[in-house]
């Protein structure tokens, strides 16, 4: 059943990569009759936002500004005020992540098999630029799992779609990066059940532009269970 896409784009001081990921959200091949791309500059200091505001875009192309640097959630939830898709994904700026994965993520969705779809990644040697990092991404990941008795296998993956009303009734309200098990624990407390398929993912390194630490570990677990009591 063909639809219509929003592509949710938070973007913060990625001059270098911003650009190429565009272009692979507005020409990857994906199930669905038409896309809009969300980009919500999240107060970028490195020249991006001069940049994408320096450009005509298409008119599937909506740019929001944030006047200062608010965190990933809060730049996510100001993007889906703007959503005009039936569907809507999240799609980082930094090229670990590529849009034409977002196809097998559609598909559950449109045949109406799943509500909710994650991309889960696999940690192969190129996609972790560290021991720890993976370690740490298996650990709160298990943690929703026991607090949320489900079975799912990454929690903090980028990629995630669903119905944009779904989406928008999930009532976020985390600023950060703990935006993402914050998805993950409203929708299992709203009763659905998250269904997922393999994506590829390429890690940057720190000197890339790597920005979680252990103590976005800590803020994560608090999320979860912050949402489990609520």
């Amino acid at each position: 059943m063909p639809s219509s896409l929003t592509i949710l784009m938070p973007v913060y001081n990625e001059r270098s990569t911003v650009e190429r990921a565009i272009e692979d959200a507005l020409t990857a091949e994906l199930p669905v009759d038409s896309r809009q791309l969300v980009l919500i500059d999240d107060g970028s200091t490195d020249g991006t936002r001069e940049l994408l505001t320096g450009r005509t875009w298409p008119e599937n192309v909506t740019l929001l500004l944030h006047d200062r640097n608010r965190g990933k959630g809060a730049a996510l939830q100001t993007g889906l005020r703007h959503a005009t898709g039936e569907l809507s994904a999240i799609l980082d700026a930094d090229l670990e992540y590529r849009a034409a994965d977002l196809g097998p993520l559609l598909e559950p969705l449109l045949s109406g098999d799943a509500h909710v779809v994650f991309g889960t990644r696999s940690w192969s040697s190129h996609a972790a630029f560290s021991f720890w990092y993976v370690m740490g991404n298996k650990a709160v990941t298990m943690a929703t799992n026991v607090i949320y008795n489900c079975w799912i296998s990454d929690v903090m993956t980028c990629h995630k779609a669903m119905s944009t009303e779904l989406f928008r009734s999930l009532e976020l309200r985390e600023r950060g990066f703990a935006i993402e098990p914050e998805i993950a624990a409203r929708v299992l407390r709203a009763g659905e059940r998250i269904y997922e398929v393999p994506i590829t993912y390429k890690a940057r390194s720190r000197e890339e532009g790597k920005k979680l630490t252990a103590l976005d570990g800590l803020r994560v677990l608090r999320t979860l269970v912050r949402c489990r009591a609520d």
